[in-house]
């Protein structure tokens, strides 16, 4: 950071006043938090945000004026997300005497954003660490930023795959200035295979650009700007000083979010973002292949980032140690897992959805498996969201035949680009088994199937009981499907179903061979 000259140290110095203003206008309570480039004043109902008077790389917030354009533009781009937080952008203006106020009609002494306030612990962070992330909640959370994608305004870089080697070299750039934190080795190692990976995967990165999934995105989605706002998650705090940090692929956005759960030991929540964006976006099934490499340049940019605050904190061995924790974790996101295919069947109610969620995370590599749900599919290719209702006539034999075709279309386009699948269907027939087994012999990867077994009346009473989802099948759907004659399971694992959800998580992961997590 460079503040030196004549007109930076006014600035710095008018700031100090500002600073001592906003401190006093929100009453005794007023707290403030300091980051690399802001100030924000907490009051009882609103926040104060004050752009610093800093320049580094990537941004310059040395004059009133760059301020002020700073703070327009995030008050124009978080409104996108969080209409209800942002409200405006003041003057701080000084009278004759050389008072401060808000929108006075003295000179511009610098500007302020006001936003609403929510409360303590609402921070989807806070959240996290008190174990309140629950699916539910990452549910609409996923659903939220892939409404928001489809709607963000599509962006056309010039050639999105030299965009993206940039910011990897750039990254790589800022690591090399940090070098008694980051072990020189090590990252130069990592900056090698991203770039190959980068290489490997230009054509791809260009395609999705081509096709719109370059986007005005937010640029910063990690769980410290999400917050829960009038009881739903609402993104906040977008990157508004770079077009070239914002306007990015779409998944490279989520890619922040899902790295941060993963990273803090929340592998489950990070598949269910994973798969559900997906269920909401079927577009992106072709950017499967992206997201290793996304999450890795995502955790190694964390890692410069964590290692120049320990240095802008007198060498905070803290902070620090986590600068290096995530530079070993870019590495292992890119630790190669053979993709596999995992077929999980049963008639409704037999718990299939819900085991293939708590085990999604344990198969393959970053972020875990791809969950193929064939409710979910049946919604797409009719062209409408997962959670609404289907008429009778879409489940005649016919469209219950395109259903399968598109689960093992999509399997096996998941396995090609590496990643492990699960479908989940009834799969009460015995061609049905026969030909996804088949996908995974043609690929060819290794094949489990799982075969839930529960009684109607256990599947009656969790359909009664459950929360409106993607199925629509009923308690008649249950009775029905009790004279089912399903045939030989040949050696698909048969799974007792029929108690708690743990007791059949337990025995799944044993067929399989999974860790307890």
């Amino acid at each position: 950071m460079k503040a030196t000259s004549t007109g930076e140290k006014r600035s710095l110095d008018t700031q100090s006043e500002v600073t001592a203003f906003l401190m006093g206008i929100g009453g005794p309570g007023m707290r403030r938090i300091d980051t690399h480039a802001a100030s924000i004043f907490l009051g009882a109902d609103r926040a104060w945000k004050l752009k610093r008077a800093v320049r580094f790389a990537y941004l310059d917030f040395t004059t009133p004026e760059r301020r002020r354009a700073a703070l327009e533009a995030e008050l124009t781009l978080n409104r996108r997300t969080a209409p209800t937080l942002y409200i405006a952008v003041h003057p701080v203006t000084r009278d004759s005497a050389g008072a401060l106020s808000l929108n006075g009609s003295g000179s511009v002494a610098d500007w302020v954003l006001e936003m609403r306030r929510f409360p303590d612990g609402a921070l989807l962070s806070d959240q996290a660490d008190a174990g309140k992330l629950d699916a539910s909640r990452l549910m609409r959370l996923a659903a939220r930023i892939e409404a928001f994608h489809q709607d963000a305004q599509v962006a056309m870089p010039m050639d999105a795959a030299a965009s993206f080697r940039k910011v990897i070299e750039d990254n790589a750039a800022s690591m090399a200035a940090l070098p008694e934190l980051l072990e020189p080795q090590q990252r130069n190692a990592l900056t090698v295979r991203q770039l190959s990976l980068c290489d490997s995967l230009a054509g791809l990165i260009r395609t999705r650009s081509q096709e719109g999934r370059v986007r005005q995105g937010h640029g910063d989605l990690h769980l410290g700007n999400i917050a829960l706002v009038d009881g739903e998650p609402t993104l906040f705090d977008c990157l508004e000083f770079s077009d070239e940090l914002a306007q990015v692929d779409v998944l490279y956005d989520l890619s922040f979010l899902i790295m941060d759960l993963w990273h803090r030991g929340l592998r489950h929540g990070a598949n269910i973002v994973f798969n559900h964006y997906l269920d909401h976006s079927a577009v992106d099934e072709t950017g499967i292949e992206l997201l290793p490499l996304f999450l890795s340049v995502r955790a190694a940019i964390r890692a410069h980032v964590h290692a120049a605050q320990s240095m802008r904190c007198g060498r905070n061995l803290q902070i620090a140690a986590q600068a290096r924790d995530y530079l070993a974790f870019a590495q292992a996101i890119l630790a190669p897992a053979p993709p596999r295919l995992l077929a999980m069947g049963g008639l409704s109610g037999s718990g299939k959805s819900t085991l293939a969620r708590r085990i999604g995370h344990l198969l393959g590599r970053l972020p875990g498996a791809r969950i193929l749900r064939s409710d979910v599919v049946r919604k797409q290719l009719v062209g409408i969201a997962p959670e609404t209702r289907l008429p009778r006539h879409h489940y005649s034999p016919e469209a219950a035949g395109k259903v399968y075709r598109r689960l093992n279309e999509l399997a096996d386009d998941a396995i090609r680009q590496g990643s492990a699948v699960i479908v989940d269907a009834v799969f009460a027939d015995e061609g049905e088994r026969a030909r996804v087994e088949g996908v995974a012999q043609t690929a060819p990867v290794a094949f489990d199937g799982i075969w839930l077994n529960a009684s109607e009346a256990k599947r009656s009473a969790r359909i009664a009981s459950r929360a409106p989802d993607a199925s629509d099948a009923d308690v008649t759907v249950a009775r029905a499907q009790a004279g089912y004659a399903v045939g030989n399971l040949g050696r698909w694992r048969q799974i007792d179903a029929g108690g708690t959800i743990e007791n059949s998580l337990a025995l799944i992961r044993d067929a399989l061979g999974l860790p307890v997590d």
